[in-house]
């Protein structure tokens, strides 16, 4: 039995850090680059590899140099090669763009990742049933989410989606029946179409999904925290602030290691609370799985004052 079954995607980062983006026909030169290991599902899985969760991943890498690479970093990391398709596309990539404050902007090309369909998912129902925890993002086609949820569902595996990158063919039935929904105030907004500007409003668009049926909304706030809503309470869990190097990936972090610990046996608070934790530390360091903690890093960091 797997602590935790992620089904998502893989990219090839390309990151450029940048003083500024050009304009328009405009040249310029940056100060920087860096080429790493990246894609939502896959940062997500190794995050919480990393900590010691016994992690598998279903995912789709181009038959080519970059997905030969992606083979061999999963090696790295502890996650077992054999639930990885090979497609014919080329491998996902990811050039992202990182200012001098931590900020980035990220264009992706998800190549094989779309090979990643609702009908090769089905060979996975054995892997799906023996989970504590699904993951999900939305760097896949869709359908291949509603099916996964619809396997979950059948043998009472909680699932937890992450709505990234936002969708306008997601609709609220399509995701009343997954246990944790975890947007960013972007995502969601864009699902509910209300505003996002305030906790409040924060509260009240996250309470329009707990309505749909979700029973755990979480709302990721950056370095003010988390939001913690249900159908009975919310709670804003606070973040830590830390001295910003690079914020590619940190989000992905945070819902790694929230699967982690929450699959370790922690109740929802404390599994938000070392996210959160989590996340900040990520932060510090260039580059997105470059920047991941192990759990003896974690703790070193936690001795030396990072709590």
């Amino acid at each position: 039995m797997s602590d935790i079954t992620v089904i998502g995607s893989n990219m090839i980062d390309m990151q450029v850090f940048v003083k500024r983006m050009p304009l328009a026909g405009e040249t310029i030169e940056a100060p920087d680059f860096s080429l790493g290991y990246g894609g939502k599902g896959s940062n997500q899985a190794i995050a919480a590899s990393r900590l010691g969760s016994t992690v598998n991943l279903i995912t789709a890498v181009g038959n080519d140099d970059f997905g030969k690479q992606q083979l061999e970093n999963y090696k790295r990391n502890n996650i077992d090669t054999q639930n990885v398709i090979i497609g014919n596309e080329i491998s996902g990539v990811a050039p992202i763009f990182v200012k001098e404050n931590g900020e980035n902007s990220i264009i992706i090309v998800k190549g094989a990742n779309n090979e990643l369909t609702s009908q090769k998912v089905d060979q996975y129902e054995k892997i799906i049933a023996g989970s504590k925890l699904i993951v999900l993002q939305q760097e896949i086609p869709l359908e291949t989410n509603n099916e996964v949820i619809k396997i979950a569902n059948k043998y009472n595996v909680p699932v937890l989606l992450n709505p990234a990158p936002a969708s306008d063919e997601v609709s609220l039935d399509n995701i009343s029946k997954v246990q944790f929904y975890a947007p960013n105030e972007t995502e969601l907004a864009r699902i509910t179409n209300l505003p996002v500007n305030t906790i409040d409003e924060i509260k009240s668009a996250a309470q329009q999904i707990v309505k749909a049926g979700v029973d755990n909304v979480i709302v990721t706030l950056g370095e003010k925290g988390a939001l913690w809503v249900t159908q009975e309470n919310h709670k804003l869990i606070p973040g830590k602030k830390v001295d910003v190097v690079d914020t590619t990936g940190a989000g992905d972090a945070f819902i790694g290691s929230f699967a982690h610990y929450y699959t370790s046996g922690q109740d929802i608070e404390t599994s938000l609370s070392a996210a959160n934790i989590y996340a900040a530390l990520t932060i510090k360091k260039r580059g997105t799985q470059k920047s991941y903690l192990s759990y003896n890093e974690v703790e070193e960091e936690l001795k030396n004052g990072a709590e």
